[in-house]
């Protein structure tokens, strides 16, 4: 009956309890990362940019800040969020442009706090509505 005793010395040994106390520790996951999306708001601002020209996102130069000072300030579309106005800017230029920006013009979207992952879901959906824009009857 010596292997009864062997077997019961396992069964102690490989306790469920025991095996988790000997198993090396596991690093604690990363968390997940939330998949990138624009809320309303972020949306309504690059529908909104589809209007907007390119030269929107200059500074005015001498004549036009004469004119400003003459017939009074002109219409400014930029915004006082300086994350939306980040979107906004990208939305123009890919509006007119699709995905031919300068790096620096995405470095500047990304440092507004977006992804890579929001530029390229804004190309796609500019990329969307143009298309169907295009093929409508």
């Amino acid at each position: 009956m010596a292997y009864l005793a062997v077997n019961e010395a396992l069964d102690f040994a490989l306790a469920p309890s025991r095996v988790a106390a000997l198993a090396p520790v596991a690093a604690p996951a990363a968390p997940k990362a939330k998949p990138a999306g624009f809320s309303a708001l972020e949306w309504s601002v690059v529908m909104l940019a589809r209007h907007d020209r390119p030269s929107s996102l200059r500074e005015p130069g001498r004549l036009g800040k004469l004119l400003g000072a003459i017939f009074g300030e002109s219409y400014s579309r930029r915004l006082a969020d300086p994350r939306l106005e980040a979107l906004r800017r990208m939305a123009v230029l890919t509006w007119h442009y699709g995905y031919a920006v300068t790096s620096a013009q995405i470095d500047d979207f990304l440092a507004a706090g977006f992804t890579p992952d929001h530029y390229d879901m804004l190309g796609r959906r500019v990329a969307e509505v143009l298309s169907a824009r295009l093929f409508r009857k």
